[in-house]
């Protein structure tokens, strides 16, 4: 089968940083689905993955970390999906990733594909949007309704997938007022139109901004990238009791000065459940199944933004180098093989 992989870790410049590869196809053992992969959608772990793991020699490292397709197999043990299925996921970075024609995913982590959108467009949500809930809903313990005084949000780097995605949610879900931060003009739109209240500039000094808009303290704080260079500004920012909550890999991270607010801090991560299989691990097979509902019933869109072709090396490489550039928003997919 076609796949694509690398055996080195390189630039994404160099030719030989992803590469047409033919490989074995996999066998479907235990709870997993073999699956048919229709189109994938391209993260920045994707990239990070890449310049840090290095295979053993003569092995490929396959990556990619969302898919959606078409259950081809199933495992004896397998009972949530059988064949023909259309299923979305993002997959375990313990295993080879989805750059595959034929990929192994076990069924707990993989959710019913919304009807309602097409293979690419249901391929941008997986990975993107159990970080997001699993951040808003697991970790800060967001109430869902119509609550009153539910308090704020604010969003760093809110226009990239994650971003893309909590914003939703928390508008359609909770009460929550939304902080989205942006630095350019067509990121602060794409902000707006996915429900933000309020969009201000992380490049600018935030506490000035937020007392501008009459928040001058967040309960609730995102911070989904460049964490390393806000933090001192975003606990600054930060509400008494407050939570605050990283996506990120900064090189370190000092949680002392959270001390004097009686902050928490609340790392996401959303391949620890598939990791290490933690007894609740299903959550993700139901939540993603949650927001392909709410998707047909049109409550959230797809957070899909560009379609690079085909899924081959030299397509993945260009959307690698875009994702390294810093300048993306939403998400980049490629589909077919």
């Amino acid at each position: 089968m076609k796949a694509v992989g690398y055996q080195e870790s390189l630039p994404i410049e160099n030719p030989s940083s992803l590469l047409d590869i033919d490989i074995p196809e996999p066998a479907a053992q235990g709870r997993d689905l073999l699956v048919e992969v229709k189109a994938v959608s391209v993260n920045p772990v994707d990239t990070k993955v890449r310049k840090r793991a290095q295979p053993e020699p003569g092995e490929y490292k396959i990556l990619g970390y969302d898919a959606a397709g078409v259950v081809k197999a199933v495992g004896p043990a397998a009972e949530l999906f059988r064949p023909g299925d259309e299923v979305y996921y993002a997959g375990s970075i313990a295993r080879q990733g989805t750059n595959e024609q034929f990929h192994l995913v076990d069924e707990r982590i993989a959710g019913r594909k919304p009807k309602s959108l097409s293979f690419p467009e249901a391929a941008a949500l997986p990975l993107t949007t159990i970080t997001a809930w699993e951040l808003l809903f697991d970790r800060f313990g967001a109430p869902q309704g119509p609550r009153a005084g539910a308090g704020n949000i604010l969003i760093v780097g809110a226009a990239g997938g994650v971003g893309s995605i909590m914003m939703q949610l928390a508008r359609r879900l909770t009460n929550l007022t939304i902080v989205a931060t942006a630095s350019r003009p067509e990121t602060r739109e794409w902000c707006q139109a996915l429900g933000a209240h309020h969009v201000v500039d992380h490049a600018k000094p935030l506490s000035e901004q937020l007392r501008v808009i009459g928040i001058p303290e967040v309960e609730l704080i995102a911070s989904l990238n460049g964490t390393e260079s806000h933090y001192n500004a975003l606990i600054e920012v930060l509400a008494p009791q407050g939570k605050f909550g990283v996506i990120d890999g900064p090189s370190s991270l000092d949680a002392l000065p959270l001390k004097n607010k009686s902050a928490s801090l609340h790392w996401e991560y959303m391949f620890a459940r598939p990791v290490f299989k933690t007894p609740d691990m299903i959550a993700q097979h139901e939540l993603l199944n949650k927001v392909a509902d709410l998707i047909d019933e049109g409550i959230l869109r797809t957070t899909f933004a560009k379609e690079f072709g085909v899924i081959n090396a030299a397509n993945l490489r260009r959307a690698h180098a875009l994702i390294e550039s810093g300048r993306s928003h939403g998400k980049v997919v490629l589909a077919g093989f």
